[in-house]
């Protein structure tokens, strides 16, 4: 599967709002993966994407096999760290957290991850990776040891986002963080999504169909839903 990011763009030039499944593999059991996988066909989501701050276990290979056994759905690796990268997949995330200022998330991971990526056939999105204060420490703000950006300052958000534009990212990522008490501010996606040309993907926080919604229309291009899914699979038929 190529022309993923082609696809994304061509959606946003139609007004087309796309939704990602976020799964953990820390939080999957690869024996009970059936019915989670007919509930993400069952869904209105569009890619699925596979990654977490730590990923500690080793069924990546073999989580997205089994996903594209039975799912068509595109499968776009979201890594924490280059121990995360699987050939078996179809694009990759190429994150760097330009929210923060620790050089392991801006370039570091990027540099070792380079020559691996080199050696598959991952379709590369370079994404500006945006870590927004949701309300309490979530796992990404742990685990790189960066603050997010205050979620009552929209300027600095914007200034981040242009600046990763300016830089060559392909997306912009607002990230509430996994589990997050607040979700983005919907003024700050408004603002974000006007001010860009790229495509704005939003996540974290969002815990029903009407955050999905609202956050489509302050102009968010692609939503991320992991942890109300993660919590209850029938959270699309609800």
């Amino acid at each position: 599967m190529t022309n993923i990011y082609n696809n994304i763009l061509k959606s946003k030039g139609n007004n087309e709002k796309l939704l990602a499944i976020l799964l953990d593999p820390d939080k999957i059991d690869l024996n009970s993966t059936e019915v989670l996988i007919q509930k993400i066909i069952q869904s209105p989501a569009t890619h699925i994407f596979i990654g977490g701050s730590l990923v500690e276990n080793n069924i990546l290979d073999e989580l997205i096999l089994k996903i594209k056994q039975k799912c068509a759905l595109p499968i776009v690796l979201f890594p924490g760290n280059p121990s995360q990268i699987s050939n078996k997949a179809d694009a990759i995330l190429f994150l760097s957290l330009i929210s923060g200022r620790n050089p392991d998330f801006l370039i570091e991971h990027q540099v070792k991850a380079a020559p691996i990526l080199k050696q598959t056939q991952l379709e590369i999105i370079s994404t500006g990776y945006i870590l927004i204060e949701s309300g309490a420490e979530t796992a990404v703000e742990r685990v790189s040891k960066t603050p997010p950006l205050n979620r009552n300052n929209p300027d600095l958000v914007l200034a981040t986002a242009q600046a990763g534009e300016m830089l060559g990212n392909k997306l912009i990522y607002l990230e509430a963080g996994s589990g997050a008490k607040q979700f983005v501010p919907l003024e700050m996606i408004s603002k974000i999504s006007q001010n860009i040309k790229i495509p704005l993907i939003v996540g974290g926080g969002i815990v029903d169909l009407q955050g999905i919604q609202k956050a489509y229309d302050s102009g968010a291009d692609l939503v991320v839903i992991g942890t109300a899914f993660e919590k209850d699979v029938d959270f699309f038929n609800k």
